[in-house]
């Protein structure tokens, strides 16, 4: 599915607080990655998002 930009931001912040908040992350996060946007921005590149978006 393809998404719009403003699509592409909502769902990576929205999961970005999530994390912040205790969410188990769904993904191994490289020792470098520590901050949970980025961690968020790599779920959504690997497709592992738990969020979907009724258009």
């Amino acid at each position: 599915m393809r998404y719009t930009k403003f699509e592409i931001a909502r769902l990576i912040g929205a999961r970005a607080l999530q994390i912040e908040k205790g969410a188990p992350v769904l993904i191994k996060v490289p020792k470098s990655v520590k901050d949970s946007l980025d961690i968020a921005r790599l779920e959504f590149e690997k497709g592992v998002l738990p969020i979907v978006v009724k258009k």
